[in-house]
């Protein structure tokens, strides 16, 4: 697909890093999102998938804010194989644990009771975590695959479970590099750290033009955010009409009390001459008082 500059001033762009906007770019029911998403899964697990079922994507996945109750995505790909991605801004200190504890749970919440099934019925499973702002294995090297092996013998155990980590806190050397060598899990991890930093911002087009998913997540991404600001006036706006509605309301009564005291003795013209100037004092316009009295 051809890209777009999604990244001019009219808009500010979020964080992608942010978890509840990460889950909001990677699962909108959109040719976008999920075409984004199975070629971010592409990248991560070595070879070409095709997401088809998002599981569990809880709460509704057009509101933004709630995405802070979950960050995970929980996915199945097209042979059945169980994925799960999260993004996290600021990772558990326990995180390692925490990955380890999941994968497992991933793995055999796989259904293989009832005739004619086995064990070899099992898929292989993903549990994938982009951490974006701590450092978790003493190496230089981002990008990490973990399986069960023999530490001690080099034997490798040849499950099907996969613990994938992306640490982008070390892409220093990697940003340096021309786009045209890097490789996929390298474009997407530099995309994620560097898409708001506007130095970087010509590397971003460039990566964009070489792998059609982050073209893909950059035009969700644009989309979100326009999404959001325009909550956030709708929001400001809805606020400014209530307090407004709500002062003018205070203001009445208010004043309708104090008016009609002095209306019983002065006449009905006094009393809105009263309630006309109590209004006044509180700060409302002449146009909303002689909405509230009828006095023009």
């Amino acid at each position: 697909m051809k890209t777009k500059d999604y990244f001019s001033d009219d808009v500010q762009i979020l964080d992608i890093r942010r978890d509840n906007v990460f889950k909001a770019v990677f699962t909108r029911e959109t040719p976008e999102s999920q075409g984004a998403l199975s070629r971010l899964v592409s990248a991560l697990i070595g070879y070409e998938v095709s997401i088809v079922t998002i599981v569990a994507n809880e709460p509704p996945i057009e509101n933004l804010y709630d995405r802070q109750i979950r960050f995970d995505i929980s996915c199945r790909t097209e042979n059945g194989e169980r994925v799960n991605v999260e993004m996290s801004l600021n990772p558990d200190p326990l995180e390692l644990v925490r990955l380890e504890y999941y994968a497992g749970r991933l793995f055999t919440s796989q259904d293989i009771k009832g005739i004619k099934k086995s064990y070899k019925d099992l898929k292989f499973s993903y549990q994938i975590a982009i951490l974006a702002n701590e450092r978790f294995f003493n190496d230089d090297l981002f990008f990490h695959t973990f399986e069960y092996c023999d530490f001690n013998n080099r034997v490798r155990f040849n499950g099907r479970s996969r613990i994938i980590t992306i640490e982008l806190s070390k892409l220093d050397k990697i940003v340096e590099k021309p786009t045209e060598e890097m490789s996929y899990p390298e474009l997407w991890a530099t995309f994620f750290q560097y898409l708001t930093d506007e130095s970087k911002r010509s590397i971003i087009y460039e990566i964009m033009e070489k792998e059609e998913g982050i073209a893909m997540a950059s035009e969700v991404l644009y989309k979100v955010s326009q999404d959001e600001i325009e909550e956030a006036y709708q929001l400001s706006r809805l606020k400014y009409e209530l307090d407004n509605q709500s002062r003018m309301t205070y203001a009445w009564e208010e004043g309708l009390e104090e008016g009609m005291q002095q209306g019983m003795q002065q006449g009905k013209l006094e009393a809105c001459e009263a309630i006309a100037a109590k209004l006044k004092s509180m700060g409302l316009s002449e146009e909303q008082i002689a909405q509230a009295t009828g006095i023009h």
